[in-house]
């Protein structure tokens, strides 16, 4: 993945960047609590996410990143790195498992794909190359003896280019897969030359080959995309089968009851997270399934600071409702360290007619007005849960988080159940449904993540640098609910 977060940032200084990183340290990295991981070096990053789940182990391949996107002259000079665990709780780090070893050719080892064949894995990623000052794109592979933690790449180097009725430039992510009949296909995202609309010529380019060496081009699963359709994803759980792409960073599904469509895209995009770029997914023990993406940094670390390419590791639990769609939850192996605490006495800052507190539940009967409670003086870090009982339909409702008072009051998280839409701060997510109804939210606030899930279905993530207020106001507007069974954790870093 590269276009859509690259273009704001790179008028960085590329030259500082001029090599391939050469100093991560695997040994010095925390090994627990995954979320939110970035290397310890200031300088470096995590990128674009390739999890694989093979014999009980849960590998995860991520793009090493320095300067955002600026290394080799602003191609990247990415190479993967790699993380495993079993249990999802400790993880181990390794050295670059794939890595550049010609920086006059390679200027980047982009994302791809992995799979296990016999006592082989095998990678599938594209090369990022520069020649006579254009810059293209074309397919390589790597195998590995040793279970997947270090790779050879092979010959032909490259085994495949763009082809011709597709942009050079915008030709990788390749996706690896088995089909049930033995056959081995490739996913890449591809931009045609010509489309029939223009804007719209993002597509997957399909290849499929009996021995992963030898390949040909045969139908495409999905066009007229609104860009390139990049890092890709592709499995079948139970009954479905599920393309994921990403545009702009933001991951999209498809389903089908039918290996290549016809597809239908479910009006709740689980997935679609400003702040959580381009999820790619694998299975894990007991028919679970974990997404990972990154979470992009802020220009300048400013709370309107653009998205920037690079940044922290970002895990979800992925799992399927009854009619097949997908839903997402915390993924509680990865989580902060937190103990429970005490919660505050509940202040109130509204007319007793209009919120009063009863053994620790909030009532607000804020019909044509504001009902405001608070929680003074919460830890720096913190996580906090509820559950919210709408009485009637409401404007909106929710939190506002790091506040100071009235005037200065922090981050809104705001539940909006006639939009659907769930806005935390200055990033949304839409589609949201059951806003109606009791709602469990859930909220971290650790550092400048603000992470929230709502009904362990959707969640959304922001990056707020800026507030550091310790309180914490409850608001209604334009209607009725009651707050209860409020529970505060206490993250210690």
């Amino acid at each position: 993945m590269k276009k859509g977060l690259l273009a704001t940032f790179l008028l960085v200084t590329i030259s500082s960047f001029a090599q391939v990183v050469k100093d991560y340290n695997p040994a010095i990295q925390r090994t627990t609590h995954m979320q939110y991981f970035k290397p310890v070096e200031e300088h470096l990053f995590s990128g674009d996410c390739m999890p694989y789940y093979h014999n009980g182990t849960f590998y995860l391949y991520w793009l090493l990143d320095e300067g955002h996107h600026a290394g080799l002259g602003g191609l990247g000079g990415h190479q993967w790195a790699l993380s495993t665990t079993t249990d999802l709780i400790n993880w181990k780090h390794y050295p670059v498992a794939l890595g550049i070893e010609n920086e006059e050719w390679e200027k980047s080892i982009c994302t791809g794909s992995v799979i296990a064949e016999g006592d082989k894995f095998y990678a599938f990623y594209a090369t990022r190359v520069k020649e006579n000052e254009r810059v293209h794109e074309q397919l390589s592979y790597a195998i590995s003896t040793d279970g997947g933690y270090t790779y050879q790449k092979q010959e032909p180097n490259p085994f495949y280019y763009a082809p011709e009725e597709c942009i050079s430039r915008d030709f990788r992510d390749p996706k690896v897969f088995k089909d049930e009949n033995g056959l081995f296909h490739l996913f890449i995202p591809g931009n045609l030359k010509e489309p029939s609309l223009d804007g719209f010529g993002g597509y997957l380019v399909h290849l499929t080959s009996t021995d992963l060496k030898n390949w040909k081009e045969v139908e495409s699963p999905l066009k007229g995309q609104r860009g390139t359709p990049e890092c890709a994803d592709y499995f079948k759980w139970n009954d479905w089968y599920y393309l994921l792409y990403s545009i702009g960073g933001h991951t999209y599904y498809l389903m089908s009851k039918d290996t290549y469509g016809p597809w239908i895209y479910p009006e709740s995009q689980a997935l679609i997270e400003y702040f959580g770029s381009v999820y790619k997914t694998a299975g894990f023990k007991d028919g679970r399934r974990i997404a990972v993406a990154y979470s992009p940094c802020r220009k300048d670390d400013k709370d309107n600071g653009d998205r920037i390419w690079g940044g922290t590791i970002l895990l979800r639990e992925v799992y399927q409702e009854p009619d097949g769609t997908l839903a997402t939850k915390f993924l509680k192996e990865v989580l902060p360290a937190m103990h429970p605490i005490a919660t505050p006495a509940i202040q109130i800052s509204s007319p007793a007619n209009i919120v009063s507190v009863s053994n620790g539940n909030i009532t607000m009967n804020a019909s044509g007005d504001i009902g405001v409670a608070s929680l003074p003086d919460l830890p720096d870090n913190y996580r906090i849960s509820m559950k919210i009982e709408p009485k009637g339909n409401y404007e909106e409702l929710g939190l506002f988080l790091r506040a100071t008072d009235g005037r200065k009051n922090g981050y809104r998280l705001e539940l909006n159940p006639d939009n659907q839409t769930v806005l935390m701060h200055n990033t949304s997510i839409h589609g949201v449904e059951g806003l109606d109804e009791p709602i469990l939210l859930d909220v971290i606030v650790n550092g400048e993540f603000f992470d929230v899930s709502i009904n362990n279905k959707r969640c959304v993530l922001n990056r707020l640098p800026e507030q550091k207020g310790k309180n914490l106001f409850f608001y209604v507007k334009n209607g009725n609910a009651v707050i209860r069974d409020i529970q505060i954790q206490e993250i210690k870093n």
